[in-house]
C-alpha cells in the first residue's frame, strides 16, 4: 500500500452527521437569507446539493452546484461569492462546537506519514476546502500537513461512485490498488472495494464488509504490515 485515504465525518473527526448538516444548513440558510432578503433559497440550496451527487463527468462539482443553483433561481453565485467567504470565515468555525477528534486519528494519520504513505482526506466533496480546513481543525489535525483534500473545486465525482475513489487516487499519483480506503459508512467509504480499494471499517454497522475491521487504532497497528506488503 502507497497510500491512505481517510474519510473525514465520523472518521478522524468524532461528529453525528445528520446533526451537523441540520446545522450547517440551518446556518448556510440564515447567511443566504441576509444576502437575499424576502428569498427561502433553501430548496435551491439542497437540490443544487443533491446535482453535485450525481453523475457529472467532465465537470467539477463546485461548477455543477453553480449551474444548478443558477438554473433554478437566476442568480450566479459566482457574483455573490464574499457573502459564501464571510459565511465560511466567520459563521462556519462556530458549528463545530461539541465536536473533536476521533480516538486514534491523530496516531494513524502521524503513522502512515512516518512510513512515507502518502494520505488524502477523503471526504464527500459537497464543500469548499475552507470548510474542510475548519473540519480538520475541529478534528484536532489543522497542524498534521494534511493537503490532499478532496474539494468541491477539484473534484468530479461524489462517493460512493467509482470515479471518486479513483480521482482521490489519483490526486497523490497512485493506482487505486495501491490504497486503502478508511471510512465508517458502508455505503459510501466501503464502495472503494468495487474498483480495486482495500478498505478498513470504522463504522458501527456489524453488516459491513471489508478488508479489515476496527478503530483508528488498530488500524495504526495494522499499517507498518501495509506499507511493507508484510
Amino acid at each position: 500500500m502507497r497510500a491512505v485515504l481517510f474519510d473525514l465525518d465520523g472518521t478522524l473527526l468524532d461528529i453525528e452527521v445528520p446533526s451537523f448538516l441540520g446545522r450547517y444548513f440551518a446556518a448556510l440558510g440564515e447567511a443566504m437569507q441576509a444576502g437575499f432578503p424576502g428569498r427561502d433559497l433553501m430548496p435551491a440550496i439542497l437540490e443544487s446539493t443533491t446535482a453535485m451527487q450525481r453523475p457529472h463527468a467532465g465537470r467539477t462539482n463546485r461548477d455543477v452546484f453553480y449551474e444548478d443553483f443558477l438554473s433554478g433561481t437566476g442568480i450566479d453565485l459566482g457574483d455573490h461569492w464574499s457573502l459564501f467567504e464571510s459565511f465560511y470565515k466567520e459563521r462556519f468555525p462556530l458549528l463545530g462546537d461539541g465536536y473533536g477528534p476521533t480516538v486514534g486519528a491523530r496516531r494513524a494519520v502521524e503513522t502512515a506519514q512516518a512510513l512515507n504513505m502518502e494520505v488524502v482526506v477523503a471526504t464527500q466533496p459537497i464543500f469548499p476546502r475552507a470548510a474542510i480546513e475548519h473540519r480538520l481543525a475541529w478534528a484536532g489535525l489543522a497542524d498534521a500537513g494534511l493537503t490532499h483534500l478532496t474539494t468541491y473545486e477539484i473534484m468530479h465525482a461524489c462517493k460512493p461512485q467509482p470515479d471518486f475513489f479513483r480521482e482521490a487516487a489519483a490526486l497523490v499519483g497512485c493506482d487505486v490498488g495501491d490504497c486503502v480506503m478508511v471510512g465508517d459508512d458502508r455505503t459510501m467509504d466501503m464502495a472503494a472495494a468495487d474498483i480495486g480499494m482495500r478498505t478498513f471499517y470504522v463504522g458501527g454497522d456489524t453488516g459491513a464488509h471489508a478488508d479489515w475491521i476496527g478503530d483508528l487504532n488498530e488500524f495504526a497497528d495494522l499499517l507498518p504490515k501495509l506499507a511493507t506488503g508484510a
